[in-house]
C-alpha cells in the first residue's frame, strides 16, 4: 500500500491521517507499505505556499511531477511480471 499526503493538505492534515494509516496497517500484520508526506503540497499535490482551498484555482499545477513519478515508480516496483502478461 502507498499512503501520500502532501505536507499543506488542511482538507486531510497529514500528521493525523498518515499515523492512523501506518498504525492501522501494523496492527494489522501488513509490511509491505509505504507512508510519505511531501514537503510544500496541498491536498491535489500542488506546490502550494498555504494549502487553503482558496490557492487550488490560482495554481497552474495540475500535479506535481515529483509526485507523478513517485507513484509510477511505486507501482512499477509492485507490478514487476504483472504487465508483462497484458
Amino acid at each position: 500500500m502507498l499512503a501520500i499526503n502532501g505536507e499543506k493538505d488542511l482538507q486531510v492534515p497529514p500528521s493525523e491521517n498518515l499515523s492512523a494509516i501506518e498504525e492501522a496497517l501494523l496492527k494489522g500484520g501488513n509490511k509491505d507499505f509505504v507512508i510519505k508526506e511531501f514537503p510544500g503540497l496541498n491536498h491535489f499535490f500542488q506546490t502550494a505556499e498555504t494549502g487553503s482551498p482558496d490557492e487550488y484555482a490560482r495554481i497552474e499545477e495540475t500535479i506535481s511531477s515529483e509526485v507523478l513519478k513517485y507513484i509510477s515508480d511505486w507501482i512499477l516496483s509492485h507490478t514487476d511480471g504483472v504487465l508483462n502478461i497484458l
